[in-house]
């Protein structure tokens, strides 16, 4: 069975990483929205977010406590400003294991369930990410599969609907049986057709951090951004910090 948000984010409160400040975080971000009521929500268009959190072993995610709140700090800001009726959808991913990655989070923006809500869930478990690594909850992987991963949504959620933007918590260094990017003059495999037509931004956040290097951040970035642009995505961002 599929590793629900609800069970995660319980056993991550209970062991005491959800933080006060991330409550107060809550708790203010919620006084903000509120101020603007129904209103200013129902004016904004929905859109669908698909987060893709790469837990594979050379993703400073996994093991690094202060990035991964960084990393869920921006991603949560991300989903406040979603209007009714968007959808959020995350994902783990590293090797192609379906049983390594059965973590899911579909949730669809509402009344009952408000983006500040949301956005404060999905803030708690990335950056509750390395807890849940070295507490054996989430098992770091040994191959970075980000090609397979983006195939899989394509095919399972994709980009019909509403404008849709693809968010990956990763490093970028593709390690496969497609490509080993690290290794010099290695490349992306074209993609197959333009599975994301349709689509708009794709975004890596963490690009080349685990890397430690900065020409090999500049090359990864040229990489995904030719590969998102014959994919079909309108527009690339590879930050590698913010």
């Amino acid at each position: 069975m599929p590793a629900p948000m609800n069970a995660l984010l319980a056993f991550a409160t209970a062991a005491g990483i959800i933080s006060g400040s991330a409550v107060a975080y809550e708790a203010v971000r919620h006084q903000e929205r509120v101020v603007a009521a129904l209103g200013d929500d129902a004016a904004i268009a929905p859109k669908r977010l698909i987060i893709g959190l790469d837990i594979s072993k050379s993703n400073p995610l996994v093991d690094n406590p202060a990035f991964a709140a960084k990393v869920g700090a921006r991603i949560a800001a991300m989903v406040e400003k979603l209007g009714m009726a968007s959808e959020v959808h995350v994902r783990t991913f590293g090797s192609y294991d379906a049983g390594s990655n059965s973590f899911y989070y579909d949730a669809v923006i509402s009344i009952r369930n408000r983006p500040e809500h949301a956005a404060a869930e999905i803030r708690k478990l990335i950056s509750g990410t390395p807890y849940l690594v070295r507490t054996g909850k989430w098992v770091s992987q040994q191959n970075t599969n980000i090609l397979a991963f983006l195939d899989n949504i394509s095919q399972s959620i994709g980009c019909a609907g509403m404008p849709t933007q693809v968010i990956l918590a990763s490093d970028g260094v593709e390690d496969s049986e497609y490509v080993r990017l690290q290794q010099t003059g290695t490349h992306l495999p074209a993609p197959g057709g333009k599975p994301f037509r349709g689509c708009g931004e794709m975004q890596i956040l963490g690009l080349g951090q685990g890397t430690k290097s900065p020409m090999m951040t500049t090359r990864l970035r040229d990489e995904w951004s030719k590969w998102a642009w014959r994919a079909g995505f309108t527009h690339f961002t590879g930050l590698n910090d913010w």
